[in-house]
């Protein structure tokens, strides 16, 4: 296994929290972003970038006349964010009736913006109203977008927002809380689980396409209809989003250290997880240059060779 020193074991149960309850670690460190539980949501406008009214501006919030909805505002495109914005995606397409689902990004350019709003839209197959702010990169001057959140997520009805997700580095580890959030705004009593909308979103786009930079690193660890490589993709999503995290090529590799120790406590001498972490490495070192960077193909070596070692006897 990796050997890592005291002070960052001691630490390990800091980055779960970071990683694995997002909110509570974002409100211990006071990283707030968009209206909060209680406030309003004002007026805005947007560029619909997609659909029949493709290039026409409009107001989301007038429009929608208080109805139960949700704000996910995107200041941030890579690959990273893609598993959530699937799920939250693929939920307000099966609840239309029950819940306004709005997705603006935000862009300082106009018109390179539109460009990619409309790239990422085809890619990910978006079925939910997809917009352009017209306030550029900062968003909507009354909302207080916070730029260090890749995402921001607002549930909100009666125009008063019921829930508020400021993600710094969204992963599908928020999924079943915005879910609960958004079913519980709309008044839905039985949602589905973020396994079963994420596998419903593939199943409908084909499996996805690549998009930008980061298209590598998630296309080496999804789900392939033929298992013709070595190795598996991690069944638990935790493990899923730790590996895919780390082998993103613009990591640095104070980042890739971190993240590996992550993956260690995550794991904790359990077989199983360990079996399905041995099992992601093989697949990504399969491919070699093509994924990560090299610090973090030395480090899955590692750990592959960790577990090849032989265990001390006991004294």
């Amino acid at each position: 296994m990796l050997q890592y020193s005291k002070t960052m074991k001691a630490t390990v149960a800091f980055l779960l929290l970071t990683l694995f309850v997002p909110s509570m670690a974002r409100a211990a460190d006071s990283v707030f972003s968009g209206p909060q539980v209680g406030e309003k949501t004002t007026p805005f406008k947007v560029m619909e970038v997609t659909g029949p009214n493709h290039g026409k501006e409009r107001d989301p919030i007038t429009e929608n006349a208080g109805a139960p909805r949700a704000l996910v505002f995107i200041s941030a495109i890579e690959r990273s964010i893609v598993p959530l914005l699937r799920v939250v995606d693929q939920y307000g397409a099966e609840r239309t009736n029950l819940l306004k689902t709005e997705l603006v990004f935000l862009f300082g350019d106009r018109v390179a913006g539109e460009e990619r709003c409309k790239a990422v839209a085809s890619s990910v197959k978006l079925r939910s109203r997809v917009g352009l702010s017209l306030d550029g990169a900062e968003g909507p001057g009354n909302y207080g977008l916070n730029k260090e959140c890749m995402m921001t997520i607002l549930a909100a009805k009666d125009n008063k927002v019921t829930a508020n997700f400021a993600l710094v580095q969204p992963g599908i580890a928020d999924a079943p809380k915005v879910i609960a959030a958004l079913a519980k705004v709309c008044g839905d009593t039985n949602p589905p689980t973020a396994e079963q909308l994420s596998e419903r979103q593939m199943a409908r786009s084909g499996g996805g396409q690549r998009m930008g930079r980061e298209s590598a690193a998630a296309n080496a660890l999804r789900p392939m209809p033929k298992e013709d490589f070595p190795g598996a993709v991690p069944e638990d999503l935790k493990l899923n989003s730790l590996l895919r995290q780390l082998i993103r090529p613009t990591n640095d590799d104070a980042t890739i250290d971190k993240l590996a120790n992550d993956i260690e406590a995550h794991i904790q001498g359990d077989a199983d997880l360990t079996r399905q972490a041995s099992n992601g490495w093989v697949r990504v070192l399969h491919f070699g240059e093509r994924y990560g960077t090299p610090h973090s193909r030395k480090v899955g070596q590692k750990f592959l060779e960790g577990l090849k070692a032989p265990t001390p006897p006991s004294k």
